[in-house]
């Protein structure tokens, strides 16, 4: 543990993100949130901040608790945040409406036949209404 950490480093360590790479492409492309503002990969986490970190289709909005460095198991790195219970409500709900919309979507018997497949490319190929 040290008392200063890169924010690229801490989502790293928080196992939010694979790879160091992958967490700067993240925070330099404007989609994890420190304290509700885009900030630069070099910024120093300090302990109660918010951050906002898309994994998939989820958002977690989480409270920073302790600073790493190492990337550890995963039971040692959900200790280093809690997430908001707004945020775990909003993930509950949302997963849901996901859950609930793919229940509803008919998925076909079969695959299309020949004459079909021809169908559905003629219907693609004509011109907007």
């Amino acid at each position: 543990m040290s008392d200063t950490v890169r924010l690229d480093k801490w989502l790293w360590a928080a196992r939010f993100f694979k790879t160091r790479a992958l967490a700067k492409k993240a925070i330099e492309g404007g989609k994890v949130h420190y304290d509700g503002a885009r900030v630069k990969t070099s910024k120093n986490v300090e302990l109660g901040a918010l951050i906002r970190v898309p994994q998939g289709w989820d958002i977690y909005e989480v409270e920073v608790i302790e600073l790493s460095d190492q990337r550890r198991g995963a039971p040692e790195a959900r200790k280093l945040y809690a997430e908001t219970t707004d945020s775990a409500e909003r993930r509950a709900r949302e997963a849901e409406a996901r859950r609930l919309t793919n229940e509803a979507m008919q998925h076909p018997l079969k695959r299309p036949d020949k004459k079909q497949r021809r169908d559905i490319q003629r219907f693609q190929r004509q011109p907007g209404e």
